[in-house]
């Protein structure tokens, strides 16, 4: 007697037909369900998408108490395009909020060294970590 003659192994036997029972069958791939991943990505541009909403927001709120001049709405307007578009993994939003943080880490780090506050250079250092993370190849190659 063979290995091979078991009863719980499939193959000709007693009672069993050439075709395959559907049941022991795999099922057909179901189509997955959209998949959150295919959202987003990169969730950390959301982070930076909603840092660049919070800058317009400031600036937006220093106009309107008159502590910025009206200028600075411009700048909240291109926070709020590159915010949107970065989303939407545009090149051009990546261009343009790279620039953002770049002179933004500038800024931080000047104001830190004349003022010489805490919170500067807590900013700077967030600013260059965006950056830091804005240029690595994996951000890049999503981008459209």
């Amino acid at each position: 007697m063979t290995t091979d003659n078991r009863a719980d192994s499939p193959g000709p036997g007693p009672g069993s037909n050439s075709s395959p029972d559907p049941a022991s069958q795999p099922a057909a791939p179901t189509p997955q369900p959209f998949l959150r991943r295919d959202l987003l990505p990169l969730p950390a541009l959301a982070a930076i998408s909603l840092y660049m909403v919070v800058l317009a927001i400031v600036d937006v709120v220093g106009v309107v108490g008159g502590q910025f001049r009206p200028i600075y709405l411009v700048l909240a307007a291109l926070f709020l395009a590159a915010a949107g578009g970065l989303l939407l993994l545009f090149r051009w939003a990546w261009a343009l909020t790279l620039a953002a943080v770049v002179l933004l880490a500038g800024l931080f780090f000047f104001k830190f060294y004349t003022d010489q506050q805490l919170p500067f250079i807590i900013q700077g250092l967030m600013n260059l970590v965006f950056f830091l993370y804005l240029v690595r190849p994996e951000v890049r190659e999503k981008l459209r």
